[in-house]
């Protein structure tokens, strides 16, 4: 008999974090200071950032051990099950073998907490009052508003103003936790204000909050910037999934072929891939990693590797990423958490190094593969980890066609609660597809020529 779910002892819940930078044949380019065009310094970052999630950011040590204190705050959700996708499996009649790592049974319903609880706490050692943050769906908002609320810290939360309307409850849950939450853009800063004249009915993007929030941050020298994605030491925070995976796996016999992880900027996805791509960078052990991004924000498929700001505004340094152009505006599609221009430096790397698949997949397809997935495991997945779904069932399908029984295993990065209206759109057949032109793409790409000018990659 087959098992169902693997759920680990509190015990096995990983003591550090691995950092694939130091396995990785090609690290990494360096981020630029833009005002002197060279490398940048942890100087540079110290009004916006953590001193410690800074030194993390700029690491290249295999494993960063993680604190007892927030150890101990992970035990209250992890480790996360393992759970085999056996009614999935049936429904699709593939012989493939679907996992899933479901993160969604954390208190806040997604991975996101694996990032917030530390970024909170070297803050709060650090002798931080308040901190900021941009958030796109809300997850990583609610989050960090959890996180804040453990250790005693004061929260500002830019939501993408799309979102803001979209997902009222996710704003409630950050105001249960004591942040105060405004739609982005906004008129409290000079970065909300100069694009709300522009266009007055903007509907927001994670790079406008991103550039909100980093304004607010430097204003104040008690006060600091945090991100939920995209930097290096966010991605090292989250592979505590595929750490826990690893085990998870070995228990259940198998190593997986492919894994699969919805992809914004990169953090569940890392989150589950890294660890297990380590055994391919470090042993030769092949595996298949998959990024599933939004057809409508397709930076890893159809953007370009160049120097670029991580915000629209330009506050931020300038990172070497696939990226769609910091002015891009995203489509209004319900996966928020995924509509970013840019992507990670080090999966950006990876990608060019050929170590990381892209598929992109439009708004309908994900929610189908969402409603399938609700009808036979039983969870309503976020419209974020649909794209993952999506992609595991299109890779079921394809070992079904070739008669190979395939082990694949996916990251539910969280539980979809929260976004029944996406849902109530999907079920009165009111969603629609987003097509991007190669025009659009050229259009919001022009603006990287002149500063890959200055920046040659």
């Amino acid at each position: 008999m087959s098992i169902k779910k693997i759920i680990l002892s509190e015990n096995e819940i990983p003591t550090a974090w691995y950092n694939i930078v130091a396995d990785m044949p090609n690290k990494p380019l360096p981020p630029l200071n833009p005002a002197t065009k060279q490398a940048l310094n942890p100087e540079d970052l110290e009004n916006v950032f953590g001193k410690e999630l800074i030194r993390q950011e700029m690491s290249q040590d295999k494993w960063i051990e993680i604190p007892d204190e927030v150890r101990d705050l992970y035990k209250i959700w992890r480790p996360t099950p393992l759970v085999r996708a056996t009614e999935l499996e049936k429904a699709l009649d593939t012989p493939a073998r679907i996992y899933f790592k479901n993160e969604g049974v954390s208190p806040v319903g997604s991975h996101k907490l694996n990032s917030a609880l530390p970024q909170a706490y070297y803050n709060k050692k650090q002798g931080i009052k308040r901190l900021t943050t941009e958030t796109g769906a809300g997850q990583w908002g609610a989050a960090l508003s959890f996180a804040c609320s453990v250790f005693g810290l004061g929260l500002d939360v830019f939501m993408v103003k799309v979102s803001y309307g979209q997902k009222p409850y996710r704003r409630s849950m950050m105001q249960t936790w004591g942040a105060d939450v405004v739609a982005s853009p906004s008129n409290l800063t000079e970065s909300g204000r100069k694009i709300l004249q522009k266009d007055p009915n903007n509907s927001g993007s994670l790079g406008i909050a991103i550039s909100e929030a980093v304004e607010m941050a430097v204003r104040d020298p008690e006060t600091r910037y945090t991100l939920g994605s995209v930097l290096n030491h966010v991605i090292l925070h989250q592979t505590v999934i595929g750490l826990e995976a690893e085990k998870q796996m070995e228990i259940a016999g198998e190593f997986p072929d492919i894994i699969i992880g919805c992809f914004g900027g990169g953090s569940n996805f890392s989150g589950i891939s890294f660890p297990f791509l380590r055994h391919q960078l470090t042993k030769g052990q092949n595996v298949r990693i998959i990024a599933a991004e939004p057809a409508s924000c397709p930076k890893l498929s159809r953007g370009k590797f160049e120097y670029d700001f991580g915000d629209t505004v330009g506050l931020t340094p300038l990172l070497p990423m696939y990226t769609l152009g910091h002015d891009f505006q995203p489509a209004d599609i319900h996966a928020g958490g995924l509509r970013y221009h840019g992507a990670g430096t080090i999966v950006s790397q990876l990608c060019k190094d050929g170590f990381v698949e892209v598929q992109d997949i439009p708004q309908l397809e994900t929610f189908e593969a969402g409603m399938l997935f609700a009808n036979t495991e039983g969870i309503i997945p976020a419209p974020e980890s649909t794209h993952a779904i999506a992609s595991a069932i299109r890779e079921a399908k394809k070992a079904k066609e070739e008669g190979k029984a395939k082990s694949i295993l996916f990251c539910l990065s969280g539980h979809g609660l929260i976004d029944m209206s996406a849902y109530d759109q999907y079920l009165a057949g009111t969603m629609r597809n987003y097509a991007l032109s190669d025009e659009e793409i050229s259009k919001s790409t022009d603006s990287l020529e002149a500063i890959a000018s200055r920046f040659l990659i």
